[in-house]
């Protein structure tokens, strides 16, 4: 079995390929960072299994299953951190999926059952065909986040967030009278916000465009992108493309 390992993570991809090892009849691991690398391999390389990070930035694996298609989508199995609208996806769809941190048990248990349901019956990718499905039925978008504290829930309306910022395995909002930690990567809130209204413009940095007063450019080419109320954001060069694209009249 030829594996295709998929996140952008160096430390989870190593941990799998670790995991890996241990496992009978792998005969192959190639690794992939992100979204668009996992495409060029499935395509190129037709791996025999592809364990799938569901939060990447700019593609995530949702958006690399529906770039394939299901019927050339080789068997998967999805690594999640804590993604609850994920899980219910895959529970609902009979998918395998693993949760960060990936366990040894869980992670052969999951092998298991992929090798079991190949060799019964082939490639059937019916279930990947209802996961989609089901990614389309359901509102991807959120309208407002829940924030726990000191024994409270309280809730903020995601047209009031100023920008995000990450924070190691959190994300701090930032309001216009407040600062708010949510527990979350700031991947998996990107992959939860409109993009209509919501643009990466850093590895560590989403902003609400709504809020955004002007860009000015800065000596190397990147932007810096100004707020109302004079807040200043240094853009990375990496998201200049996407920033320009945005700032771009439509005609």
């Amino acid at each position: 079995m030829n594996v295709l390992i998929v996140d952008d993570e160096p430390l989870a991809r190593e941990g799998m390929a670790l995991l890996l090892k241990d496992e009978a009849g792998i005969t192959g691991v190639v690794q992939a960072r992100n979204g668009t690398e996992a495409v060029q391999e499935i395509l190129a390389q037709r791996p025999d299994l592809v364990l799938l990070d569901v939060q990447m930035p700019e593609m995530d694996g949702f958006g690399v299953l529906r770039e394939i298609g299901a019927e050339s989508m080789p068997p998967v199995i999805f690594v999640t951190a804590h993604d609850k609208y994920a899980i219910q996806a895959f529970e609902v769809n009979a998918i395998d999926y693993l949760l960060k941190p990936v366990e040894r048990a869980r992670f052969s248990q999951a092998l298991a059952r992929v090798r079991e349901r190949v060799s019964a019956q082939g490639l059937d990718n019916q279930h990947v065909r209802a996961l989609l499905q089901t990614l389309a039925a359901q509102p991807r978008y959120l309208a407002r986040v829940a924030l726990r504290a000191a024994g409270k829930i309280s809730f903020v309306n995601v047209e009031d967030i100023l920008y995000a910022q990450a924070a190691e395995n959190y994300v701090q909002l930032h309001l216009k009278s407040s600062r708010q930690l949510l527990h979350v990567p700031i991947a998996t809130l990107q992959s939860s916000l409109d993009p209509r209204m919501f643009l990466r413009i850093h590895r560590s940095l989403i902003v609400n465009v709504k809020h955004v007063h002007e860009l000015e450019t800065g000596a190397h080419g990147e932007y810096v992108v100004v707020l109302h109320g004079g807040v200043r954001l240094q853009a990375s060069r990496t998201y200049h493309d996407k920033i320009k694209a945005w700032a771009s009249n439509p005609f």
